[in-house]
C-alpha cells in the first residue's frame, strides 16, 4: 500500500483491511472484486491484484510463510528489487538497502553524486562493511527511511541539526549536486460516455490505455485522433493526474438505447461495485445530465 502513497493516505486503508483480512489464509481465499474494493481510492490497483496473488502462492506453495531465498521473493507477482529487499531485511534482517526515494536521496547526499546513479548494482561493487557495520540490518532500513523522511527531506533538509553531517559530502562541499526536478507528462485526452434516460452509462475494457488497464472506462481516445463529433455533445472540460501524466479532459456524451458489443451498463450510482477513482470523476461530471 506504501508504494508511491504517502503514509497519511495509507493508515485508514491499511486498519480496514488487516481487520477484514486477519491472516494470510483468509486474504488468499477472498474474491479479486472484494479486495479491489477495499483498495477502492488507493489507486495503482496493479499492486492490489499482485498481493492477492502472491498470498494464494505463499498459502498453497510455501506453507503460509515468506521464503528466505531473495530470489524466489522476487518471483511473486508483483515484487522487484525494492520490495524483496526490504521484506528480506525487515523479516530476515539480512544486510541489504531498500532503495525508495528517501534513502536514495540520503546516500546521494551523503556521497554527493546523482540519484540515478544509486541503485543496486552501485552496492554490489562496494566493500559490504562501507554500509554494513551491524547485525541490527531490518533497524537499518527502517533508520534510513525515516533519516530520509524526516531528517535529510528533499525540500528543507535539517542539514545543521543531522547528526552524520561531519560525514556528509553534501554538506561539507561548496560544489554540491542539483536535484532532478521530475517532469509529469501532459496528454489531452477525449472521453465518449454513451449514456440512457435511467441514469446508466456505458463501460468497457477495450481501452488501450498506459493507465487503468483491464478495468471498465467509458470510450477513451488520445486528442490527436480525429475523431467525427457530429453526433456528441461537450459535457465540460477538466484536469485529473494519473501517475505521471497530466491529463486534459474533453468529456463527451450522447443518450442512446444501444451501445458497441463491448458495452455494459452500469448504474452511476452503485456503490457495491468497485469503480476506480479516475472513473468515479466521470461519473460525477455525467450526474449533472440526471
Amino acid at each position: 500500500m506504501l508504494q508511491q502513497t504517502q503514509v497519511k493516505t495509507v493508515i485508514p486503508y491499511f486498519k480496514i483491511f488487516t481487520k477484514k483480512f486477519q491472516t494470510l489464509e483468509s486474504l488468499s481465499k477472498a474474491s479479486e472484486k472484494k479486495v479491489l474494493k477495499l483498495w477502492e481510492g488507493l489507486g495503482y490497483y496493479r499492486r492490489a491484484r499482485n498481493l492477492l496473488a502472491s498470498s494464494k502462492i505463499l498459502v498453497n506453495k510455501y506453507n503460509s510463510k515468506l521464503p528466505e531465498d531473495i530470489f524466489e521473493i522476487k518471483n511473486l507477482p508483483g515484487i522487484g528489487e525494492y520490495t524483496s529487499n526490504v521484506l528480506i531485511a525487515l523479516i530476515y534482517n539480512k544486510p541489504t538497502l531498500a532503495l525508495d526515494g528517501n534513502v536514495k536521496r540520503v546516500i546521494s547526499r551523503i556521497l554527493n553524486i546523482e540519484e540515478k546513479k544509486i541503485d543496486f548494482n552501485y552496492f554490489k561493487n562496494l566493500n559490504s562493511n562501507y554500509i554494513f557495520n551491524t547485525n541490527r540490518n531490518s533497524d537499518l532500513v527502517e533508520a534510513l527511511m525515516e533519516f530520509g523522511a524526516l531528517v535529510c527531506n528533499s525540500k528543507l533538509p535539517k542539514c545543521i541539526e543531522c547528526p552524520i553531517k561531519k560525514n556528509c559530502k553534501f554538506f561539507n562541499s561548496p560544489d554540491k549536486i542539483k536535484k532532478i526536478k521530475k517532469i509529469k507528462i501532459k496528454e489531452n485526452i477525449n472521453i465518449f460516455c454513451y449514456l440512457n434516460k435511467n441514469g446508466q452509462i456505458a463501460l468497457t475494457k477495450k481501452n488501450d490505455l498506459g493507465f487503468l488497464n483491464s478495468f471498465n472506462l467509458p470510450h477513451i481516445e488520445s486528442a490527436k485522433c480525429k475523431k467525427s463529433f457530429k453526433s456528441w455533445k461537450l459535457l465540460s472540460k477538466y484536469k485529473n493526474s494519473i501517475s505521471n501524466k497530466k491529463l486534459n479532459i474533453n468529456l463527451y456524451y450522447k443518450f442512446s438505447k444501444n451501445i458497441p458489443m463491448d458495452y455494459t451498463w452500469h448504474s452511476i450510482k452503485k456503490n457495491d461495485d468497485f469503480v476506480p477513482s479516475f472513473t468515479k470523476k466521470i461519473f460525477e461530471q455525467v450526474s449533472v445530465l440526471f
